[in-house]
């Protein structure tokens, strides 16, 4: 990657998250975040190259299609609380970067997403088993990556790890009979894609060596900023421009992958309603036996504009109200201002 291109991909993460730096407080914080967005862009740029060809070439392959960083970015905030960007900040947000991206190889494989970020999926490019691995060498080299900072460190990692894996494994199991589905999907929300927002939350202030008082605050941010996150991004989901996606809307439904949406639809007893359910779901097994993924269009499009996806919209706004009062122990400052506005910002991504 040349420089100008890793300043322009910077520049277009800052430019989506515009409302956290808002405000003249912010200024200063903002450039610390930018300069050391710089600096996580070319470690994970070193630290993805390999001396296998192929394996180089699917290691990179999503890295190289853009994405947010909003792992690295909190962690580089939260850093702010103690000494600043040093370098064990920028190794621990780099080492969680790539512990995101592996877990992306994994979810396209399982969800059997043809798109991510608005590419082909890997396993599309190279098939489930190359796409599997890959994610497995991402693991272990964020892993690598870790043990440079000690044990704990090495703990962080490994028990983010483990919720990452009980998330998928309940996802993929689901729930038990007689148990609230909403509720039982935002405990695997909170697991997968909570776990690893809270750790790098947490992650920033440890390795800049912050007070201690503020690492369960930042963890219980991370885990509801994290729900809400995935909130959104459910309702993004059924979004009918492929622009905003990355991907095919109702990716993750035609693939049979339950979404809150699809789950508070569940909950609704009025005709309409249940027959917009007993659609879906005879469509997704359709899809299962072979026939084209567009056959659900038409109901993916009715759930879009119903209410429960309304619902879900309001219940992402509930969880970022709440990491936003997990704050409240943070002095008033740049810091506390900025989460605040990224927490918001999360739940108006639809708005």
């Amino acid at each position: 990657m040349t420089p100008s291109a890793s300043g322009s991909r910077v520049a277009g993460k800052l430019g989506l998250t515009d409302r956290t730096f808002a405000g003249p407080r912010s200024r200063k914080l903002a450039s610390a975040v930018k300069s050391g967005l710089v600096r996580v862009d070319r470690a994970l740029e070193r630290e993805l190259r390999v001396t296998d060809r192929l394996a180089d070439a699917a290691s990179r392959y999503l890295y190289d299609a853009g994405g947010k960083r909003v792992r690295p970015m909190l962690t580089l905030i939260t850093a702010q609380l103690g000494e600043g960007t040093n370098d064990d900040v920028i190794d621990g947000a780099t080492a969680l970067e790539m512990t995101h991206l592996g877990t992306l190889y994994h979810d396209d494989v399982m969800d059997a997403a043809d798109k991510r970020r608005g590419v082909p999926s890997a396993h599309a490019v190279w098939g489930n088993s190359v796409a599997i691995l890959t994610g497995d060498l991402l693991f272990s080299r964020a892993s690598q990556i870790m043990a440079r900072q000690g044990d704990r460190a090495i703990r962080l990692q490994a028990d983010t790890f483990e919720r990452l894996v009980l998330g998928q494994m309940h996802e993929t199991v689901g729930p038990q009979d007689g148990e609230d589905r909403v509720a039982f999907y935002l405990k695997v929300l909170s697991d997968k894609t909570g776990s690893l927002i809270a750790a790098a939350a947490q992650s920033g202030l440890i390795f800049a060596k912050g007070p201690t008082e503020f690492e369960q605050p930042l963890v219980a941010f991370g885990e509801k900023v994290g729900v809400a996150f995935q909130l959104l991004d459910d309702v993004i989901d059924l979004s009918d421009d492929p622009d905003e996606t990355g991907k095919v809307p109702g990716t993750d439904l035609r693939a049979g992958v339950p979404t809150m949406p699809y789950l508070v639809l569940g909950q609704r007893t009025d005709a309409a309603s249940v027959a917009l359910r007993a659609r879906i779901d005879e469509g997704v097994e359709r899809i299962g036996a072979g026939e084209d993924p567009s056959i659900l269009d038409a109901e993916l499009a009715e759930l879009r504009e119903h209410e429960a996806t309304n619902s879900t919209l309001e219940l992402a706004h509930t969880w970022s109200n709440e990491a936003v009062a997990a704050l409240e122990p943070l002095p008033d400052g740049a810091v506390r201002e900025a989460l605040t506005r990224f927490a918001q910002a999360v739940a108006d991504r639809s708005s």
